[in-house]
């Protein structure tokens, strides 16, 4: 058996390909979109991809399902149930799919998603046991799959959590012991709460060391299971209706359009808005005012679509050569209005000195000073609830990145703003928002949360 487990570490996303080297037929799960990756692989070993496997309609990120089929001819398939508006074919429980003597079991497992199914592998026919299993979003390496992020669409959080501990206990853990385990995400995925980094286990580690299948009850399950999500990226509704549409296919080959400052400045009053890819640092020493600044050193497509309408075109400001990747990087969720680049950002900013900025970036000890001599001053906390827990500023308003664009309103523009996140990633990114919806008087606090607790200063316990 040919197995390959590839990783996407900016979408905390594993992929895989299996095939039979004896007929060369080959199959793709849970592909990225930019799948050049599986058809270099699959040329490399002279392998044929002739089905794609989606283990659910993903949310995190637009899969690469259209442009693998376009470029093979492979079936597309998804879980009993799976409705979308191009060619599929559903997998039924226990259907088995041969590739040679390779065998693919496929089995049901609702609970992330009503079409959620995992796909146990067969190295070989006569096999007494399975070799492993692709869990999809069903069970994670320290976690399962969240059951809440259909409630926008009014599928029953509830009612999903207690299908996904029927699923687990059903069929998964009634898996084999020695049987591998193969998840659709890692550690900093928002699909999870407390993934671990390992990119593999086994049903006998998981069963001892996940915290979900601890015994207990469905009931306290479900009670456990929604407690201390992290909010979900306000993306994540529009890339799980992309995945279930014809879309527009990638096409990342061709250069990015380069820019002038007069072509940006239309762009931007047609309501196009500037994404500064830059590091926070480089950032607010000089930028385009009303950029928004997501590093590509950090989680880059996730933090944009935190921030960005998906219905906005995007000019790009980034280190010299990687523009290119920026727009990749924002198509993987389904932002495919990347309308050009900003270059030599610096010259720009000496020839237009009425369009630069800087950003205000402080100590935590300056925070300290300021917020105890003037009350005025507003504290905003854009981490996820499950890091609240360890300890919040007193008085901070807790405003997870997420809902920070929808809720921007609940902030006085007439009072000075401090943004804080864990380690000062997240808060220049929330910062830059905040001004470039107005706000004058904003500042973000380096080293975030975690210098402020290693400093010694009072923390009080989330409301």
């Amino acid at each position: 058996m040919y197995f390959k487990q590839f990783e996407l570490g900016c979408l905390s996303l594993y992929s895989y390909m299996v095939a039979d080297p004896t007929t060369g037929r080959a199959v793709v799960v849970d592909p990225q979109r930019d799948v050049g990756l599986y058809l270099d692989d699959a040329r490399l070993h002279g392998y044929t991809i002739e089905r794609i496997i989606e283990t659910h309609f993903h949310a995190d990120f637009v899969s690469g399902h259209l442009e693998l089929s376009e470029a093979t001819g492979a079936v597309i398939s998804y879980g009993p149930g799976a409705e979308a508006d191009f060619p599929l074919e559903n997998l039924s429980h226990g259907q088995r799919i041969s590739l040679g003597e390779v065998v693919l079991e496929i089995r049901a497992t609702p609970g992330h998603t009503p079409e959620s199914i995992s796909v146990v592998v067969w190295e070989r026919q006569s096999d007494a046991e399975p070799w492993g299993v692709l869990t999809g979003d069903t069970l994670f390496i320290g976690d399962v799959g969240r059951p809440d992020l259909l409630a926008a669409a009014g599928v029953s959080p509830d009612a999903l959590a207690r299908s996904l501990y029927r699923s687990l206990h059903e069929q998964l853990l009634t898996l084999p012991e020695a049987t591998r385990v193969f998840p659709a995400h890692g550690a900093g995925s928002a699909c999870g709460r407390a993934m671990a980094s390992a990119p593999s286990s086994t049903i006998g580690e998981q069963r001892t060391t996940n915290y979900a299948l601890a015994p207990m009850s469905e009931d306290a399950f479900v009670a456990d299971i929604s407690r201390y999500q992290p909010t979900a990226p306000s993306y994540f509704g529009f890339a799980a209706s992309t995945n279930r549409r014809s879309h527009q296919l990638l096409d990342h080959d061709g250069p990015t359009v380069a820019l002038t400052m007069q072509d940006v400045a239309q762009m931007r009053r047609d309501g196009a808005v500037v994404i500064d890819a830059r590091a926070p640092e480089t950032f607010a020493s000089g930028h385009l005012r009303g950029a928004i600044n997501v590093s590509l050193e950090g989680r880059f497509a996730e933090y944009a679509g935190d921030v960005v309408a998906p219905d906005r075109d995007i000019v790009v400001v980034s280190p010299p050569g990687r523009e290119g990747e920026a727009r990749t990087r924002l198509a993987r969720i389904g932002f495919d209005r990347t309308v050009g680049h900003l270059p030599d950002i610096l010259a720009v900013l000496v020839e237009h000195p009425h369009e630069a900025a800087v950003a205000r970036r402080i100590p935590v000890t300056d925070l300290a000073g300021w917020a105890g001599d003037d009350p005025d001053v507003q504290v905003v906390d854009v981490r996820n609830p499950g890091e609240h827990r360890l300890g919040v500023i007193p008085g901070s308003m807790l405003l997870p990145l997420p809902l920070l664009r929808d809720r921007l309103g609940s902030l006085d523009p007439g009072r000075p703003v401090v943004v804080v996140c864990a380690s000062g990633q997240r808060s220049s990114v929330a910062a830059s928002l905040i001004r470039h919806h107005g706000f004058e008087q904003v500042a973000d606090v380096l080293g975030g949360y975690d210098a402020w607790a290693a400093a010694g200063l009072p923390v009080a316990a989330p409301a």
